[in-house]
C-alpha cells in the first residue's frame, strides 16, 4: 500500500501547475471546481501548503454574487472544447475581470474539503486561522445558491446544465434531452482526440450541452432568466447532498472558531429546510432510492444511479431509509461479479459499463459512499467500496473511471494519471 500511495503522490505532483492542479494532462488542462476540493484532500496528507493554495486559487475566482465557476481558465490552451472564448463569462456583471471561466458551477464540495484539511492538519489552531477567510467565501457561495437557485424556497437548489451535476452524460438526462430541440453546432471536439469516442458523450448530446449554454449567454447568465427559460432545470440529489454536507462542515467549523453567530443561525435554517424537503420530495420509496426532480417538466426522474446513495454522506436519510438504500444498492449494484459502485443502475437497459457517467465506477463517488456508509455503521460495505477502489487502481492505474464488471475490465477509461483518483485513494489508504 505504501508503494501505491507513493505513486498517487507522484500523480498529484505532476498535475500541480503553480497554484492549482489540473485533473490530468491533455484532456483537462484547466482548474475544475469540484476536482480541486477532492484534490486538496489528497494533497493535505503530504503537502498542506499546496492543499490550501489549491482552495485559495479556486475561491479567488469567485464572482461578486458568490457564484463559483466550474472551470477556471488560468492558461491559454486549445486542447479543450468548449473553452473560455465559447463560454464568455464576462457577460455576467458579477464575473471577475481577473479570470476567464465558465458561467456554470459544479457540486459545492469546498465546505467539506476545508473541514477535511482541518481534520488532517496537525496544527489545528494555525489551520483554522488560515481557512477562516476561505470559509467565509464558501458561506457566500451557499448564500448565492439559496438566494438564486432555490426556485420554490424549499431548500433544494437547481442546476441548469448537466455539467453542473458533475455526472455529465448520465442516462438520467435522456428524458430531458428528448424534450429539447437543439440546433446542430459546428465545432471540433478535443476530448475524442485523446480518448476513444465510444467512451465519451455523443455529438448529439454535445449539441444539447452547447444549446443550454447559448441560451444562458443570450441572457448574460442571468439567474432569473435561466430559471425562466433553460430547458434543463433539475434538483439533483448529489448536488444538494454536497451542499448540505458543506453546510454541516461550515456549521461545525464556525462553532469551533467562534464569533459567527449570524452565519450559524442562517446555516441552521437552511439545513433544516433542505433536509426536510430532500426526504419529502426526492426519496422514492418504491424504487428504494433518492431520485432527481425535473423542475422544467415538473416530474420526478425515477432512475437509480450512484447519486441516489450519496445522501448517506450528509446524514440525510433516516435509519429506516438508509436500510432501504443499502438493500437497493446491494441488489442492483453489489453482485459478486461487480465492483462497487457503478454510476448507473446495471439492471437498466440504459446502462453502459464503458461510457463515462452511463455506468462506470468513479473513485470520487466511491469516496463519498465510503464515508457515508461509515457514518451509518455499514462497515462491511464501506470496506468493500474502499477495497474495490484500491483494487481497480492497483490493477489498471489512476484512471478517470473504470468498468464495474469484474470479468470484463481490461483497463481503466478516460484520462490516466487522474488527480482526484490519486488524491482520494491517498485519503482512503490513510483512513484506518
Amino acid at each position: 500500500m505504501k508503494e501505491l500511495q507513493k505513486r498517487a503522490m507522484k500523480v498529484l505532483e505532476n498535475n500541480w501547475k503553480d497554484g492549482f492542479s489540473i485533473p490530468c494532462e491533455a484532456l483537462y488542462p484547466f482548474q475544475w471546481n469540484w476536482d480541486s476540493g477532492f484534490i486538496a484532500i489528497g494533497l493535505a496528507h503530504f503537502d498542506m501548503e499546496k492543499a490550501i493554495k489549491e482552495m485559495e486559487t479556486l475561491l479567488d475566482a469567485q464572482w461578486e454574487n458568490g457564484f463559483i465557476p466550474h472551470i477556471i481558465f488560468h492558461t491559454e490552451s486549445d486542447s479543450y472544447f468548449p473553452g473560455a472564448d465559447f463560454h464568455c463569462s464576462y457577460l455576467h456583471p458579477s464575473a471577475p475581470k481577473k479570470y476567464k471561466s465558465t458561467g456554470m458551477t459544479q457540486p459545492p464540495v469546498a465546505g467539506f474539503a476545508l473541514q477535511e484539511l482541518y481534520k488532517i492538519s496537525k496544527d489545528k489552531e494555525n489551520i483554522l486561522a488560515t481557512i477562516e477567510p476561505l470559509l467565509n467565501k464558501v458561506y457566500k457561495n451557499h448564500e448565492y445558491f439559496y438566494n438564486y437557485r432555490d426556485l420554490h424556497n424549499e431548500g433544494l437548489v437547481y442546476i441548469y446544465h448537466n455539467w453542473e451535476s458533475g455526472t455529465d452524460n448520465s442516462p438520467l438526462w435522456d428524458d430531458i434531452f428528448s424534450t429539447m430541440q437543439s440546433p446542430e453546432f459546428t465545432f471540433e471536439r478535443r476530448d475524442t482526440t485523446h480518448v476513444d469516442a465510444s467512451q465519451r458523450p455523443s455529438k448529439k448530446e454535445y449539441d444539447h450541452y452547447l444549446n443550454i449554454i447559448e441560451i444562458a449567454k443570450t441572457h448574460n447568465y442571468s439567474d432569473q432568466k435561466i430559471a425562466e427559460l433553460s430547458p434543463f432545470l433539475v434538483q439533483d440529489p448529489l448536488f444538494n447532498t454536497m451542499l448540505i454536507k458543506s453546510n454541516e462542515s461550515l456549521l461545525e467549523l464556525y462553532k469551533i472558531i467562534g464569533n459567527h453567530e449570524e452565519k450559524i443561525q442562517k446555516l441552521e435554517v437552511w439545513q433544516a429546510k433542505s433536509i426536510k424537503s430532500f426526504n419529502k420530495k426526492l426519496f422514492n420509496k418504491e424504487l428504494g432510492a433518492y431520485i432527481h426532480y425535473d423542475l422544467r417538466n415538473d416530474k420526478p426522474l425515477n432512475y437509480v444511479s450512484s447519486s441516489s446513495f450519496t445522501p448517506l454522506y450528509a446524514g440525510i436519510p433516516t435509519k429506516e431509509n438508509a436500510d432501504i438504500l443499502i438493500k437497493t444498492m446491494m441488489e442492483k449494484f453489489g453482485k459478486d461479479h461487480q465492483y462497487l459502485c457503478a454510476s448507473f443502475d446495471p439492471t437498466s437497459e440504459r446502462y453502459n459499463p464503458k461510457k463515462y457517467w452511463r455506468g462506470p465506477v468513479w473513485i470520487n463517488v466511491n469516496w463519498i459512499l465510503y464515508n457515508g456508509m461509515k457514518k451509518y455503521g455499514f462497515t462491511e460495505i464501506s470496506e468493500r467500496i474502499k477495497n474495490d477502489s484500491v483494487t481497480l487502481v492497483e490493477k489498471f492505474g489512476f484512471y478517470e473511471y473504470f468498468d464495474a464488471r469484474k470479468s470484463e475490465g481490461e483497463t481503466g477509461y478516460g484520462g490516466n494519471n487522474f488527480s482526484w483518483t490519486a488524491a482520494l485513494i491517498i485519503d482512503m489508504l490513510n483512513d484506518n
